[in-house]
Formats: C-alpha cells, structure tokens, sequence
C-alpha cells in the first residue's frame, strides 16, 4: 500500500494518491445496464434538424457544425437589476451574459470521439469563431466552453452538443488558475503549463498522444481515475490565437485522446470536458495556458468516484487510482475507435 500527496499546482492544493483503495471491496451503487442503441435521427429530439425546440424555434436542416441561442439560459443579457438588497454581510449582483448551445453534427448517435478528423478541426474552428465573437464584447468577461457527456454526468440527451457561457463574472476555477499562472510568470518569467509540459515529457509514462504542437497526458497531480489535459505546446491564451496548422495538431491529439476513452470499456466514454481559456475582461493575464481538461467520473467500468467526506467536506481530493496505471490502460488500447475498426481494415 502506498499513501501520496501530490502538488496540483494550477489550484495550489494537494491530491492524496492512495491507489490500492481501487480494489477495496465495493457494494454501492454502480451504473448498470447495456449500452442503449441509439437512433441516427430522433423526432422528439430538440437538437436534431427540422425539429421544433421548446422555444417554438425550429432547427434549420444543417448538415454541419450548428450553434443557437440557449433557450434555457442560466445567465441572460437582460438580468433584473433591481435585485432586493439581501440582509447583513450578503451581496448579490446580476447574472448577466449569453448562453448558447453547440450541435457537433446532425447524427444523433455519434460522439465526438465519431467523427471524422475534418468534422472535429471545424468544431474547433467554430469554438475559435465563438470565443472570438462573445469575448469581444464589453459586457462579457469570460467565455466558458464546456460539455456534459453521458448519463453518469447527468446528460439525458445524447446528441452530440456542448454549451457555451458568455459572463460577465469570470468562473471561479479560472479566476483562480488565471491569478496563480500570473504569479508563476512574475516569479519565473516561464509560463507554468510550459513548465508542467516540460516534466510530463521528461517523466513519458503519463502521456497519450503528442505531435508537432499538441500533446496529451493523464497530469501527475490528475485528481479522477482518467483525468487528462489536451494541450497546444506554444503558449496560446486561448483556442483563438491557434494558427491553423496548430488547430489541426490539437484536433488530431484531441481525437486520438477521445477514441482512447472509447476504447478503453468498448463504451462511450462519460465525462466532463471544460475548456480553460483566459478570461476575457481586457486584463493581461500573463502566463495562461489555454488547455482542455477532461473530468471522467467512472473509475472501473460503471463503477462511480463518488466526491465524500475528503472532496466536499474536507476540501481536498483523494484519487483511488495511480496516474502512471491509468495512462497506461489509455495507451494500451487502439488509437481506432472500436466501432470502426473493421472499416478502417477495409480501407487499409
């Protein structure tokens, strides 16, 4: 048995590793069932083409990449000011911003970890085109691109979407990550996501797919079973200051890091993925590092990382797994998403 605690430095909080815990005795709760066969097309589904949404507005029959307004937005552009002031210490303020929700692909049965390479650098293009377009504007500080993926997160919908979140409140987690690299850059004038990438290359065990500009790793200091960070090698505060050959490397890294997650249960893979982009509130904000983080919840097939007593009471996270094991497990696995792999024998 070994007991761990591991340094995360863009939270500045320790991780306690305790991996043979992966294997203690479990009769919780687990997810159960077979995968469920999903159609290419659903009529009672509110994201697939020519069909109406709960707003009244009907989808146009778009053959691509397709974005509109939220009709369920948590944050709007016209949030009451004239919000009750609350009693003591307490402070509140509007929710003001623009959310909005983006369809990968007419298919309703495909992920993101499905598509085709050319399919996945124009969903990149379109987050470049929407951080750009949000970002721009005075009321919004930052522009936060996330997706929810599978039941084990909460999904109920599978077509293959993510949303998008334009504040005009910075989120916490990069507020914190934007503060701690600006401190790292003034101390060592060295980005810390250079520094981190530099000793996950020399270490090697954790990482999952690299090229010229992108590379992919399970981080040292990964907090859930498969948790990994897909990142661009130059220093981009954004997904939109990528050329457009360092968007291809990222999209080809970023597929070949989903397929894996596919592979790896011969399942669809859960997870949350969250772009972490500087905020855009007209500060400098030196030394952030675009990057997209994986948070998968399984730690075995259909067995939940429960968030307990350490996360949510005592604030700090205890990972039941070893990084190097499961960067290792993500790499065994072909690189050929396994529902496809008789075709691309075909086309060989």
């Amino acid at each position: 048995m070994t007991w761990e605690q591991r340094w995360h430095p863009l939270r500045e909080e320790w991780v306690v590793v305790a991996a043979h815990r992966n294997n203690r005795p479990w009769v919780g709760g687990t997810l159960d069932g077979p995968e469920k066969a999903i159609p290419e097309y659903d009529p009672g589904c509110p994201l697939c083409p020519r069909n109406t949404r709960v707003s009244g507005v009907t989808n146009p029959d778009y053959s691509g990449v397709f974005v509109f307004d939220n009709d369920a937005p948590c944050v709007g552009p016209k949030a009451p000011r004239d919000l009750p002031k609350p009693a003591g210490i307490y402070r509140n303020a509007p929710a003001e911003g623009i959310a909005r929700v983006v369809c990968y692909t007419p298919r309703h049965d495909m992920t993101l970890a499905e598509l085709g390479a050319g399919q996945v650098e124009a969903l990149l293009s379109c987050w470049q085109e929407q951080y750009r377009d949000l970002g721009s504007r005075p009321e919004v500080n930052h522009v936060l691109m996330f997706e929810n993926k599978g039941e084990a997160v909460g999904v109920s919908n599978p077509h293959p979407h993510c949303q998008i979140y334009a504040t005009n409140f910075v989120f916490k987690t990069i507020e914190n990550e934007a503060a701690i690299s600006a401190r790292y850059w003034d101390e060592n004038r060295r980005g810390l996501m250079e520094d981190i990438i530099a000793s996950e290359r020399a270490d090697g065990r954790r990482i999952l797919a690299e090229n010229d500009s992108a590379i992919a790793f399970l981080p040292y200091f990964a907090r859930y079973a498969y948790e990994t960070f897909v990142v661009p090698k130059q220093p981009h505060g954004s997904l939109a200051g990528l050329s457009a050959a360092e968007l291809r490397d990222f999209s080809k890294v970023l597929h070949e890091v989903q397929v894996r997650f596919d592979n790896l249960w011969k399942m669809p893979f859960p997870y949350v993925m969250a772009l972490h982009q500087a905020p855009t509130d007209g500060k400098a904000h030196e030394g952030f590092h675009f990057h997209i983080e994986f948070h998968p919840p399984l730690r075995k097939p259909n067995l939940l990382k429960y968030l307990a007593g350490p996360e949510v009471g005592g604030g700090s996270f205890l990972s039941d797994t070893s990084p190097e094991e499961k960067a290792a497990e993500l790499k065994a696995v072909p690189a050929v998403h396994y529902r496809h792999a008789g075709e691309a024998v075909a086309h060989a």
